[in-house]
């Protein structure tokens, strides 16, 4: 099994920074393909961004394209999503999540490994 821990959300205003972390522990192994995900009060779990185990592909929602940048570290089984520019239409909880294999897909059905979140809340 692999459990996911997300962490850094908090409180930002509109304009701001905040960069989310999430670690992987337990049975972890290469083509590994994780991504985050955000749900907003009443509505749907929704991607955000997506990256393979190399790092060498990614892909983002329209919404956040140009604002948000996902990263890894694979020696630490660390993805990283640094969030700029941030709007009030950001605020969600942001979920970490993994698939056994890269697909750069932007399903939640395709995802096997979920955190617990992190709340993002962005004030204007």
């Amino acid at each position: 099994q692999v459990q996911l821990v997300e962490s850094g959300g908090g409180l930002v205003q509109a304009g701001g920074s905040l960069r989310l972390s999430c670690v992987a522990s337990g049975r972890t192994f290469g083509g590994y393909g994780r991504a985050w995900f955000r749900q907003a009060p009443g509505k749907e779990r929704e991607f955000v961004a997506t990256i393979s185990w190399s790092g060498d592909t990614t892909s983002y929602a329209d919404s956040v394209k140009g604002r948000f940048t996902i990263s890894r570290d694979s020696a630490q089984n660390t993805v990283y999503l640094q969030m700029n520019s941030l709007k009030p239409e950001d605020t969600a909880v942001y979920y970490c999540a993994g698939q056994r294999y890269y697909s750069g897909s932007s399903r939640v059905s395709e995802y096997v490994y979920w955190g617990q979140g992190t709340q993002v809340t962005v004030s204007s």
